[in-house]
């Protein structure tokens, strides 16, 4: 059944017009004609059934029924990414929504290679959120996992290590000696940090380690950036997760 994000207070009964390119790509692009069942979700945890409507080039929907199904995942998991040039970030939040990460921090690090400032910080976070938001559509998850703010690396980790949200934190990095199956078995929220297309400066490494991070491996071969963050999360899924 195709779904739709739609940010407005949905209700069963209720006929909800669709924002236009929503409605453009419903009737344009997937071609579904009036009398067919969608679903709306608006973030708030629930979706809700209904049919459509077409209202001259626009669209609407009557809203049937609501449903809260689980599709959550039981690990709370944070990921601070080192931000990667174009599709490589693109692929990393795409795909990290669909294995269940809780929310998205994106880091500018010492390697970062792309260079955002102003206006075009702005435009790339709303660009991103975006991102998250399709997925959501995509893999039926009705709350949709934040991206923050953009922040520099070293400011940002003095600040989550003094936080008690995430007990468990880990910094993926090819040359540990550890690796998941070495791990206990989480007891509480995770942040998983990423380093960009060039990996963490050896200085942010040791910052992260002082500051409680575990240096975690993923094998004997060194993963790109838009690799490694979703191979933990898909190992994390398996292991201790919902994949089992």
């Amino acid at each position: 059944m195709p779904r739709f994000f739609c940010d407005l207070p949905l209700a069963v009964g209720r006929l909800i017009e669709l924002p236009a390119e929503t409605a453009r790509h419903a009737i344009g692009a997937l071609r579904l004609r009036a009398g067919e069942t969608v679903t709306l979700f608006n973030g708030d945890g629930a979706e809700y059934a209904g049919t459509l409507e077409h209202q001259g080039k626009g669209a609407a929907v009557r809203l049937s029924s609501r449903a809260e199904p689980q599709r959550e995942s039981n690990l709370h998991i944070t990921l601070a990414q080192g931000i990667s040039s174009g599709e490589r970030m693109d692929l990393t939040l795409q795909k990290s929504v669909e294995l269940g990460a809780a929310a998205i921090q994106p880091l500018l690090m010492r390697r970062t290679v792309v260079k955002l400032s102003g206006e075009k910080t702005e435009k790339r976070l709303r660009h991103w959120r975006g991102v998250v938001v399709a997925a959501c559509e995509q893999c039926g998850r009705n709350l949709i996992p934040p991206v923050a703010e953009i922040q520099e690396f070293m400011p940002w980790l003095r600040q989550a290590a003094s936080s008690t949200h995430a007990p468990q934190r880990y910094l993926l990095d090819p040359e540990a000696a550890t690796s998941l199956r070495d791990l206990p078995a989480p007891n509480g929220p995770i942040l998983l940090l990423a380093g960009p297309e060039g990996g963490f400066d050896p200085d942010e490494r040791n910052a992260a380690i002082a500051a409680g991070c575990v240096a975690l491996r993923l094998g004997p071969r060194v993963l790109r950036t838009e690799t490694a963050a979703l191979a933990a999360l898909a190992a994390m899924q398996a292991i201790w997760g919902d994949f089992r």
